[in-house]
């Protein structure tokens, strides 16, 4: 019999669990772009328990084991801001990405009035822009960071409530 994978906020105890997941996961984004200093992979372990108290930060646990995370806040702006998705290298293409990510927008929604999500991702990441648009995410811009990486920045408007009928 299989386990569920639970989706939860993280807690101070898990840093260490996150760092080497994002460690793990962007590993190929930086033999994609040729570039092991990205921050992804530079972070350090207290600089990601101070994000854990300032922004929210959710895990997606198979027992007792972290297989996935990502992190956002909303800002005075409405803006959701997304960022830092990962998924475990043996748990990808089964939708456990999509699941974060609609996680989080809640999570952010239940903070105030949310006009809109943006993210960011690399131009060369290509399943990470196909799970983007499949998440209803559509490009706004594209930022040249250096000669090796572009960035490709997206948006998605929040699904306004749907009004009471009488």
């Amino acid at each position: 019999m299989g386990m569920s994978v639970i989706i939860s906020t993280a807690g101070t105890d898990d840093a260490e669990q996150i760092l080497k997941l994002q460690y793990l996961g962007y590993q190929s984004e930086a033999e994609l772009y040729g570039d092991w200093a990205i921050e992804p992979l530079t972070q350090s372990l207290e600089s990601l328990r101070a994000e854990l108290t300032e922004r929210h930060v959710l895990v997606a646990r198979l027992g007792d084991e972290i297989v996935g995370t990502v992190r956002g806040h909303l800002g005075p702006d409405g803006v959701g801001r997304i960022g830092r998705l990962v998924v475990h290298p043996r748990m990808q293409r089964h939708g456990l990405g999509g699941r974060l990510l609609e996680a989080l927008e809640l999570r952010l929604a239940a903070d105030g009035a949310v006009s809109s999500y943006r993210l960011f991702t690399g131009h060369r990441s290509l399943g990470n822009l196909r799970l983007y648009a499949r998440q209803g995410y559509r490009q706004t811009t594209v930022e040249q960071i250096s000669g090796r990486i572009t960035l490709v920045h997206l948006e998605k408007s929040a699904a306004a409530p749907l009004a009471a009928t009488a």
